[in-house]
């Protein structure tokens, strides 16, 4: 009788103890209370609890993935955007040198034209000087000037220079006549292929400020998806501190198990989860695949770079490319000319639908490509955290499937 008196007072002041420590008290006095049963429901409770935050945590993760790997196409957008800008802006500045000499031709072809001009006004005035001597005053002057030659000879001789005199007028003023018209005509086609370089100027720069609206619109929706990477970050960091905690109360919960079935000689031994992983064989997956022996070369040849890394704006296969500069150097060295951005490449090739896909297609979607190599597959590079890899061909919504070769 006195061992149960000593263990009630034993309880006791457990009880008393914890309700005065407080909730982790409580807590504790939970764990230390519970029956083998109990204890195991609360194991499963908190192991359940530690799989859900889990499951959550590796959702929100690859929602933080893709959202990520949309932040490295936005940025390799905003790269190659801001090239072209720069490409713009040489093309204005030349097509505004070219404007500069243009109209400096201009100018010295009006002043051409006032001066062609003037010699055949003055050229028409002495011709009409000279008519006006011939018939005008005809029978004096002009006649007493034929008249004035001595014999017959000579007098023919001073009418066939009269004659030849107004042949001269009348030639001159043809060719000024020409030399005016050619100069006005050369004029007006400076002018119309000054007016040309104008609209040439006016289309780049609203080219330009196309890819300068284009290019804020790509940074708001940059600062959006960064903040949802932030929100991602934030939920997964809050999630890991649950399951922290969740895990710490599960490893109490299981340390007490294991010595209350130690003491009923019935320990169990807990089971670890594991993984097993295999290496896909890429060739035989784009073999099995139907289509071209051209397009299976080219998903073969892509392959080949898997694992090599992400840089936003590159091209190079082993350096480091974009999504689109990965395909678009993919295909160069098949000779095959695409263009180099993702926007670009989704109206490149042919449309074929996502079920007739073939190793070598393009699968675009909204800021992303990627290549496909069969078996509903592709090969992309992908973010600057995984570099190019392998993934499945569905993992986001797919806008189309180009056929290139």
């Amino acid at each position: 009788m006195k061992r149960p008196g000593k263990l009630i007072n034993c309880i006791l002041i457990i009880a008393l103890t914890m309700m005065a420590a407080g909730p982790v008290a409580e807590q504790a006095m939970t764990v230390s209370a519970t029956s083998v049963s109990d204890l195991k429901n609360q194991i499963n409770e908190h192991q359940n609890q530690i799989n859900s935050l889990n499951q959550q945590i590796d959702d929100w993760t690859t929602q933080q993935e893709l959202v990520e790997e949309q932040i490295s196409d936005l940025n390799a957008e905003i790269v190659n955007t801001m090239t072209s800008i720069g490409m713009k802006e040489d093309e204005i500045a030349d097509k505004e040198e070219e404007l500069a000499d243009k109209q400096d031709e201009i100018d010295v072809t009006q002043q051409e034209y006032e001066a062609a001009k003037a010699r055949e006004e003055q050229q028409h005035q002495d011709m009409i000087s000279r008519m006006r001597l011939m018939y005008e005053n005809g029978e004096g002057t002009y006649l007493s000037l034929i008249l004035e030659g001595n014999g017959l000879g000579d007098i023919l001789n001073r009418m066939d220079l009269v004659e030849q005199v107004y042949e001269y007028d009348r030639t001159k003023l043809e060719e000024y006549e020409a030399t005016r018209q050619s100069v006005h005509d050369l004029w007006d086609q400076l002018e119309l292929e000054k007016a040309q370089l104008e609209e040439d100027k006016v289309q780049l720069e609203a080219d330009k400020a196309d890819l300068e609206e284009q290019k804020t619109y790509l940074n708001t929706m940059l600062a959006k998806k960064k903040q949802e990477s932030a929100n991602y970050e934030a939920d997964i960091k809050k999630a890991k501190q649950d399951a922290a905690v969740a895990k710490k109360l599960l490893q109490q919960e299981q340390q007490k198990l294991k010595q209350l079935q130690a003491a009923q000689q019935n320990t169990g031994n807990s089971a670890a989860l594991s993984g097993n992983y295999s290496t896909t064989d890429y060739t035989a997956v784009i073999d099995d695949a139907s289509g071209s022996e051209l397009g299976k070369n080219i998903a073969k040849y892509a392959c080949q770079f898997i694992g090599n890394p992400y840089v936003s704006g590159g091209t190079s296969l082993t350096n480091g490319a974009d999504c689109s500069g990965f395909t678009y150097r993919v295909y160069s060295d098949f000779n095959y000319s695409i263009p180099r951005t993702s926007y670009g490449q989704r109206s490149a090739g042919s449309e074929v639908s996502y079920d007739e896909a073939q190793p070598g297609d393009l699968i675009c979607y909204e800021g992303h490509v990627a290549l496909y190599i069969g078996g509903g597959r592709i090969v992309h590079a992908s973010t600057a955290k995984t570099g190019i890899k392998v993934g499945n061909a569905n993992y986001r919504p797919i806008l189309s499937v180009r056929r290139i070769i």
